[in-house]
C-alpha cells in the first residue's frame, strides 16, 4: 500500500514536502521507513546487533534522509 504524506509524517516528524514526495516516490512501505529512519539515525547500534547493511527500498530511503540531514548542516 502506498503511503500518503500523514504516514511519512507519523515516521519522521515535521518533514520538508519535497522529502515527503520524494518518500512517497520510492514506492515504499511505512515499516520500511521506519528501519529506514533508524539506519540513518543510529546505525552503529544496528550494525553492532549483528544486522545486515539495508538494501532496495530501505537503502534508497536510507540515502534519501541522510542526504535530507547533509542539506539541514
Amino acid at each position: 500500500m502506498t503511503m500518503t504524506s500523514e504516514d511519512v509524517v507519523a515516521v519522521l516528524g515535521p518533514a520538508d514536502k519535497m522529502l515527503v514526495a520524494e518518500v512517497i516516490a520510492t514506492g515504499a512501505t511505512q515499516p520500511e521507513l521506519a528501519e529506514a529512519f533508524a539506519w540513518a539515525n543510529n546505525d552503529e547500534a544496528l550494525l553492532g546487533e549483528g544486522r545486515h547493511l539495508p538494501t532496495g527500498r530501505v537503502a534508497v530511503l536510507v540515502d534519501l534522509l541522510r542526504a535530507d540531514e547533509e542539506e539541514e548542516d
